[in-house]
Order: structure tokens, then sequence, then C-alpha cells
């Protein structure tokens, strides 16, 4: 019965890694509702490490599925788009009104872009765009700069970050 346990987790191991992440990204956004702007930062750059951690698991224990990467994606897409978009939004764009809205939806749906490029394209070692843990990490650490930057640079910031992740430039990927 243990034999079969450990079997069924070590086969399950990528995914709840990736939904680590996820849950991570949630906390995050519910820590930003919150007015916990610090613990969102904690929660999103967990999810960052989990994120990292995730492929190289599966990789290591050829465990790679289609599943795993539409789920993978999907935490992205909250821990990397949808957390830090209203983390920064909430600390540093909520007094440009619409604008400050649009400019934040605007990197949520670019984000959400690059993903289902990545999983509709063949891997072959390289990145098309700033990927979306990358934009999502910048964006947060960016929080710690909130108080001596302008809001406007952040106006700026998520628009820039946001054309990086479609644009057609490759990275290699490490």
């Amino acid at each position: 019965m243990v034999d079969v346990t450990v079997k069924k987790m070590k086969a399950n191991l990528a995914n709840l890694i990736t939904l680590g992440n996820i849950s991570f990204g949630g906390a995050a956004v519910m820590a930003t509702i919150n007015e916990s702007y610090s613990n969102a930062v904690l929660f999103i750059l967990i999810a960052a490490l989990l994120d990292r951690y995730d492929g190289k698991v599966a990789r290591k224990y050829n465990l790679e599925s289609e599943l795993g990467k539409q789920l993978d994606s999907m935490s992205d897409i909250i821990s990397f788009g949808v957390a830090p978009a209203i983390l920064m939004y909430e600390v540093t764009l909520t007094d440009f009104g619409s604008l400050g809205m649009i400019v934040a939806v605007f990197y949520i749906a670019c984000g959400a872009f690059r993903l289902a490029r990545f999983n509709v394209t063949e891997s072959d070692g390289y990145f098309t765009g700033l990927p979306i843990t990358a934009a999502g990490a910048i964006l947060t650490v960016s929080y710690f700069f909130s108080g001596w930057l302008s809001p406007t640079f952040f106006l700026i910031l998520f628009p820039v970050l946001a054309i990086l992740m479609v644009s057609n430039f490759t990275l290699k990927k490490v």
C-alpha cells in the first residue's frame, strides 16, 4: 500500500509543485485585497521559486505531460500575471483611475497571450518574448522602489513589460 502511494506521489510531484505555485499566487491576490502588500510580494516570490522547480522535477522524473504544461500556464497567469498586476495597481496606479486599470489589464492580457503562444509552439531551446515569470518578478520587485519612483514610472513599466512578453525576440532557456 505504501509503495503504491509513493509511486502515485512521485508521478504527480511536478503537478503538486505547480499547484503550490498557483496557491501562492492566489494567496498573493488575497493578501493584496487585504492590503498586506509585503506578504503579497513574499507569496509571489515563493510562487516563482516553485515555478522554477516544477519543470525541473518533471524533466528529472520524466513526468512531462500536456496536463502539466497547461496547469503550469494557468498557474503562471495567476502568479505572475494577475497577482503582480493587482498588487502594483493597488500600490501605484489607483490614482490614474480607468487609465491605471487599462494598463494593468493590458499587462494581464499580454501575459495570457504569451503563455498561449508558448503552449502551441514546439520547444526549440528558446523563449519567444519575455517569459511571464520574469515580467511578473520584475513587476513584483518594483514594489520595493514604489516609494521612490513616480507613479508615472509604473504607468510606463506595465505596458513595456506587456509588449516585451508578446514581442518576437528570443531568449535561450536556462
